[in-house]
């Protein structure tokens, strides 16, 4: 029985809100820096680009060991050292601006950003039931954007004036202070079930292995040969970027708490429906119209839909056996980076060839998640129990 009144009085709650922000704070910064660091003081092409945002995915691919190392760690405290993980990555960035050194660094910052997610979601699903869990799940999100539009508004100030090397060491600083801060902390409820510490593979979750399956290869398009697309070939500067994340991080603010009350009324496959036909239109947006106001457009657009993706963590939710949350969320995770780790080598090199064909893939693999999502089966949605 959950004995706080809303989710906000979760010792648990604020905890993990530390954590998400400081994560927001390394990531939006050094994704923000990325292609133009890369492009402008590295001199990377599409294929190298390639190469090391597939490397950058490897350590999602790995999160399954994090049920080995919560053997000998809590799985809070492994939550913030993985965000002092995340930090010493975005720092080190600056420290090595070389090929070589992208991809170390890229490592180093992944595998904190990687772990850290794992134990969010797996912490969050835990914590918190499932009238409250949408509600929990868009907050992070919310504060997660606000972060990261605090984030691009710095970035956009102090980018004349300072190296990108500086800014770097900026955002890796304050994230190892927070997870240093974070250790001090304790916020564990001992009256919550015991997690299994092994991996489990379950046949009553194959639809949900399968959206995450799907997810990942649609983030990867996204992430790196959208954002890749406007650089190379538009010609957008790094406050032309920083814009664009801005009014993404500001739609998210205010859609992210819209979803989950959507997610309540209508339920999942619902969302996910509306989520993956628009995405096919978006993908094929990018690679048939050659246009640098529609491919913004289309990024705009595309970046709306990523707060649906709760409907997959909420559908699990209430399919699953409260001792697998924490395994079945490192399994999920790792399904979920198989392709991301594909994606942008092969990707990169069809890049070279023709820059469409990533987004004509990427419509193919929305229009299968679409398929897939008419599977999804859940209790009819509950109305007048969202948590305050």
């Amino acid at each position: 029985m959950n004995t706080y009144r809303t989710y906000r009085e979760n010792p648990m709650y604020r905890y993990l809100l530390l954590l998400v922000i400081s994560s927001a704070i390394g990531f939006q910064g050094w994704r923000t820096l990325f292609n133009n660091y890369a492009v402008d003081v590295v001199g990377v092409n599409g294929f190298q680009i390639g190469i090391v945002q597939s490397v950058r995915e490897i350590p999602g691919f790995l999160t399954f060991f994090v049920i080995y190392l919560l053997l000998v760690i809590k799985e809070h405290r492994f939550a913030a050292l993985s965000i002092i993980m995340l930090g010493a990555g975005v720092l080190l960035a600056g420290v090595f601006p070389s090929f070589g050194g992208l991809v170390f660094t890229t490592v180093v910052m992944s595998v904190g950003f990687h772990f850290f997610e794992t134990t969010n979601q797996s912490l969050s699903l835990q914590y918190f039931d499932h009238t409250r869990i949408p509600r929990v799940l868009a907050s992070f999100k919310s504060y997660g954007a606000l972060t990261n539009i605090t984030v691009g508004a710095v970035i956009w100030v102090i980018s004349r004036y300072f190296p990108m090397q500086d800014l770097f060491y900026l955002f890796g600083g304050i994230l190892i202070i927070a997870g240093m801060f974070a250790l001090t902390r304790d916020p564990v409820d001992k009256t919550k079930p015991p997690q299994q510490r092994k991996l489990i593979l379950r046949r009553k979750y194959w639809l949900f292995y399968t959206l995450n399956f799907l997810a990942g290869a649609r983030r990867q398009i996204f992430v790196v040969f959208a954002i890749f697309l406007l650089v190379e070939k538009y010609g957008f500067s790094v406050q032309h970027i920083t814009i664009l994340f801005v009014l993404n991080n500001i739609m998210t603010f205010f859609l992210s708490p819209q979803v989950a009350k959507a997610i309540h009324r209508f339920g999942e496959r619902t969302m996910l429906t509306v989520e993956y036909a628009s995405l096919f239109l978006v993908f094929l947006g990018y690679g048939l119209i050659e246009d640098k106001n529609v491919a913004t457009a289309m990024y705009l657009v595309d970046n709306l839909f990523f707060s649906f993706s709760i409907a997959i963590n909420t559908y699990f939710q209430k399919k699953a056996d409260p001792k697998d949350i924490a395994p079945s969320m490192a399994v999920g995770f790792t399904i979920n980076h198989i392709m991301a780790v594909v994606i942008p080598v092969f990707g990169g090199l069809l890049w070279m060839y023709n820059w469409r064909i990533p987004f004509i893939a990427g419509a193919g693999i929305a229009l299968c998640s679409l398929v897939f999502a008419q599977f999804v089966k859940t209790p009819a949605p509950l109305k007048n129990t969202v948590d305050s």
